[in-house]
């Protein structure tokens, strides 16, 4: 592998003219820009009233267009093409250049100057290997400085004399100062996660990642991928990205559109579950309470509250038609409402179904006296007042918020509904102590909005997408891996997650319970343990956590050696907000971005000391700038966050923030893995015994 640069000797041309492969790659970049900017004006001068009349049509394709034209913009700073494959002879050599979009030459003949690094003939870019060269005889990497091309390397895969290196621009690349939000890694996706990127769109695939192995990148580098090879059927029944919290969506919310995405909506769970079910979330459990609403238990308790006002009928339905009554007798009425309570079917769709029922047994009599009713005479007669009392009585309807108010407050109809399923204990556990006077009043908390949810879906059927992506997914209870699963039920997932990173008191314990409860057991489940993110020294430091908090999970390790990247300091706990300043603004003396991490309660303190300081910093999903590229970031909000240098404050109020030791840890895990390139930890109060031990897996 050879790396050149302006100011480095460039080997001699293998084709073309002009002063040096440098400069041709350089012109190649600017006439496929120059075909880029043709491209969006032919787009730009289409006149749609030569092709509809009709204003929705027209409002329909004016949409597209303009979302083309979007799609087509030149981001100056961002790279056109990042890589080169030159094939073997076969029976013609083919140069093609990958880019983050396809550009073709719209002057000329329409030949591809950039192809898309998701078309099949970009594989080889991210796979090839000299073992398994691909039919590539060269692969190149350039490397950028904004958006000006300032150096190429060169891979020749089917040369057996030239040594195997790392890439260093791949290294440089990974290793780029960041500041602001989640950049794509489209130039540095390496084979393991590409795999997972190209995994078709009918299966559903989990990603066990350790920090820095990418996995929040793979899964929305998945959709990019899913959107172009079937673009017309996720079109059609849509996408979604579930994040953590807010704060994490608004971090990574410009990696698709970096791609040429920009239809796929974000969201988390709670919005999502806030969204459907109109319940706006004012209150909070305690930690005993949320585990019980979330366990899967619920969702059969829900069952039974929803079936619990169906009753079999008591009395025949006579329906008078004219000067003709016609009964239905009360035996074969109890059959008809026992079938669909078998069937098990929805409530609302066996409710929709139950007087068209009865009225066919009304047809049928009909029928026999000599009759020759039709369609129209069956929906005459379901909608007969004597039919529609009957419904009323033995299927009322069911109001999903009004009947999880009543559970949660109604000792009676929570003991009837949870017997046998629930104790006594937990019962009175989640049962509300001063039951609100109506849904509105109610301070709901986020698990009771889930199963407001769960019970909506017992009623009507939850529409179904695409294709969903769950990142920070070990954090779910059982019941919310319903809720996200009822959105992709005919569709496909990618979750995404790490078990040595749940950090609520119902984390995930194992993935193949998880996906049971997002119905999806058959998924496969793909384990991402080489990091390019987080530097061997602090990767290692942070591992020793592993064998308390997931004692079954490989340990991560890392391509990246950076030594010195791990500062530990103990100071006087009278100088720790001090140290903790000073820290950061050593930090700050680095390219890159800086994010302080430190305990939720900690936080107004820092933020004190700081202000005193006269330091800017600003909080997380604020984007920072050249002018504050300092983040303050409690530990609750950290996990996939990543900044160049991290300066951790006091791990032992981290841990101490969480209600259990092994919760505190794993906070402590994610707070420990958010560096690129530094981590300062700056503490007062004794380290975790954990950190003081040897590394895990010595």
């Amino acid at each position: 592998m050879s790396a050149h640069a302006p100011d480095q000797p460039a080997p001699a041309p293998d084709t073309g003219t002009g002063s040096g492969p440098l400069e041709r790659e350089r012109a190649h970049l600017a006439a496929s820009r120059a075909a880029l900017r043709a491209m969006r004006r032919d787009v730009e001068s289409l006149d749609i009233s030569d092709v509809t009349t009709n204003w929705v049509n027209a409002q329909v394709l004016q949409g597209q267009i303009e979302a083309r034209i979007k799609a087509l913009a030149d981001l100056s700073g961002t790279p056109l093409f990042f890589g080169r494959l030159d094939r073997l002879p076969d029976p013609e050599p083919v140069r093609y250049y990958i880019g983050r979009r396809h550009v073709h030459d719209a002057d000329g003949d329409g030949d591809p100057m950039v192809v898309d690094w998701r078309a099949p003939v970009s594989q080889p870019f991210y796979r090839a290997s000299r073992r398994d060269p691909q039919g590539v005889e060269l692969r190149r990497r350039f490397g950028y400085t904004g958006g000006e091309l300032t150096a190429y390397e060169d891979e020749r895969l089917t040369d057996p004399a030239e040594p195997e290196r790392a890439s260093e621009l791949l290294r440089r690349e990974i290793e780029r100062p960041r500041t602001g939000p989640m950049r794509d890694i489209v130039a540095t996706i390496q084979p393991e996660q590409d795999e997972i990127v190209r995994t078709g769109a009918d299966g559903t695939v989990c990603v066990q990642g350790a920090p820095g192995t990418g996995k929040t990148a793979v899964g929305l580098h998945r959709v990019a991928y899913l959107l172009y090879a079937h673009r017309e059927r996720l079109a059609r029944s849509g996408t979604l990205v579930i994040g953590p919290n807010r704060s994490f969506l608004r971090y990574i919310e410009q990696v698709l559109p970096a791609l040429g995405e920009l239809s796929v909506a974000q969201t988390t769970v709670d919005d999502l579950v806030a969204a459907a079910t109109g319940i706006e979330v004012r209150g909070t459990d305690e930690a005993a309470a949320a585990r019980i609403k979330g366990d899967a238990r619920m969702a059969e308790v829900l069952r039974r509250a929803v079936r619990s006002g169906v009753t079999v009928p008591t009395e025949p339905c006579v329906v008078v038609r004219g000067s003709r009554r016609w009964r239905v007798p009360v035996h074969e009425l109890a059959e008809i409402v026992r079938e669909l309570l078998d069937r098990g079917i929805r409530h609302g769709a066996a409710r929709e179904a139950l007087p068209q029922r009865v009225a066919h047994a009304v047809l049928v009599r009909m029928e026999r006296a000599g009759e020759a009713p039709d369609d129209r005479v069956q929906d005459a007669v379901a909608r007969n007042p004597a039919v529609k009392a009957l419904v009323r009585a033995v299927w009322p309807e069911v109001d999903p918020a009004r009947l999880v108010l009543r559970l949660l407050s109604d000792a009676d109809f929570l003991a009837e509904c949870s017997a046998g399923i629930l104790t006594d204990e937990e019962r009175e556990t989640i049962r509300w102590a001063r039951p609100p006077r109506g849904v509105k009043s109610a301070k709901w908390s986020a698990a009771d909005a889930v199963l407001v949810d769960e019970a909506a879906d017992l009623v009507r059927r939850t529409p179904s997408l695409g294709h969903v992506v769950l990142d920070e997914a070990q954090d779910l209870s059982p019941m919310q891996y319903r809720a996200v699963g009822r959105r992709c039920s005919t569709g496909s997932a990618t979750v995404l997650g790490d078990l040595a990173q749940g950090t609520t008191p119902w984390a995930t314990a194992a993935w193949a319970e998880a996906l049971s409860h997002l119905g999806k057991p058959d998924a496969a489940v793909e384990e991402l343990t080489r990091g390019f993110r987080v530097p061997r020294e602090v990767i290692a430091y942070a591992s020793r956590l592993l064998p308390r908090i997931a004692p079954g999970l490989a340990e991560a390790t890392s391509v990246r050696d950076a030594p010195g990247s791990l500062r530990v300091r103990a100071v006087a706990a009278a100088e720790l907000d001090g140290a903790v300043v000073a820290a950061c603004r050593e930090a700050l003396g680095r390219e890159g971005s800086v994010g302080l991490i430190a305990a939720d309660a900690r936080v107004p303190a820092l933020a004190a000391a700081l202000d005193a300081a006269g330091q800017a910093y600003v909080s997380p999903g604020t984007e920072a700038d050249a002018g504050a590229r300092l983040t303050l970031v409690p530990a609750t909000l950290a996990k996939g966050l990543e900044y160049d240098h991290v300066v951790l404050d006091e791990p032992a109020a981290v841990v101490a923030g969480e209600p259990d030791e092994r919760t505190g840890l794993r906070r402590l895990y994610v707070a420990l893995t958010r560096a690129v390139s530094g981590l300062a930890v700056v503490h007062a109060a004794p380290l975790p015994r954990p950190l003081n031990g040897p590394p895990a897996g010595r």
